[in-house]
């Protein structure tokens, strides 16, 4: 591979670490399509490579939300159980059926969730009656501002089990298949059906891909598909971004957050399209 290829990797690899740590996404639906449109890799292969890239990406921003205590571990636990047999499954789909509808797929749903989190967080969007509580992201403002340790982020309390685990399993499927992770969905579920707020979906997302992507990565391993350079540089690139990204997370209001991954997923899909 030349510098400029790996430098080009890296470089990909810091903006994905950096936006997929934010949205809780993981840094694979970026870097994924970045390997599929402008390197022209085989999908098979950069859905195995990318998820080696969630992994790492996942991994390093686990240590930065921990510190920030953002993470509902026991949701995150009970998601992986489910997304373990997930993600062997969508490896075997993956080398069982691979083709150009790999893109057809891929782009419809990113393009569908997109639209549906910009059409619910858009700065025009219809105003909604007024809540007499406290939005989750207001008392994590006002936690962060007045250092009340005390109080707790998420009014949701234990979320269900019997609703985790077939979440988690569809995420696995997800993860392993496109090569992406499943925060990209798991994200807006946590937020709109179990009303976890935003920064705490964002982190224990990522901590559930470090779990159940762990998973997928071996089995990906065993089918040989996976470009080891292209891990290489990208995983640097994801390392340094995650951080960043961590770091920006704190300061970006949750909307803002969700608007930025709406906006990214419809871009991203209307590309491949064109593809």
């Amino acid at each position: 591979m030349e510098l400029t290829t790996g430098l080009l990797l890296l470089a990909v690899g810091m903006i994905a670490g950096g936006y997929g740590t934010i949205v809780g996404a993981g840094g694979g639906f970026i870097f994924v399509p970045a390997l599929l449109l402008v390197f022209h890799m085989d999908p098979a292969i950069a859905a195995a490579s990318g998820i080696i890239i969630v992994l790492i990406n996942s991994i390093s921003g686990v240590f930065g939300y921990a510190k920030q205590k953002r993470i509902d571990y026991r949701a995150g636990v009970i998601l992986a159980i489910g997304a373990v047999p997930g993600s062997l499954l969508g490896v075997w789909l993956l080398h069982m059926y691979s083709s150009s509808y790999f893109y057809v797929i891929f782009a419809t749903i990113l393009v569908a969730l997109g639209i549906f989190l910009f059409a619910n967080n858009s700065p025009i969007a219809i105003p909604k009656k007024k809540s007499k509580f406290i939005d989750n992201d207001d008392l994590e403002g006002l936690a962060d501002r007045a250092a009340l340790t005390t109080v707790q982020f998420s009014t949701h309390g234990q979320l269900p089990v019997v609703g985790l685990i077939p979440l988690g399993f569809l995420m696995g499927v997800l993860s392993s298949y496109l090569g992406i992770g499943g925060g990209w969905l798991l994200v807006p579920i946590l937020i709109y059906l179990f009303k976890v707020s935003t920064h705490n979906a964002t982190a224990t997302s990522i901590f559930s891909l470090t779990l159940y992507s762990s998973v997928g990565v071996v089995s990906q391993m065993f089918y040989s598909s996976i470009d080891w350079v292209t891990v290489l540089w990208g995983g640097i690139g994801v390392i340094i971004g995650s951080q960043i990204g961590v770091l920006l997370s704190r300061k970006i209001p949750g909307k803002v957050i969700i608007q930025m991954l709406s906006i990214l997923l419809m871009v991203i899909g209307f590309r491949m399209y064109f593809n």
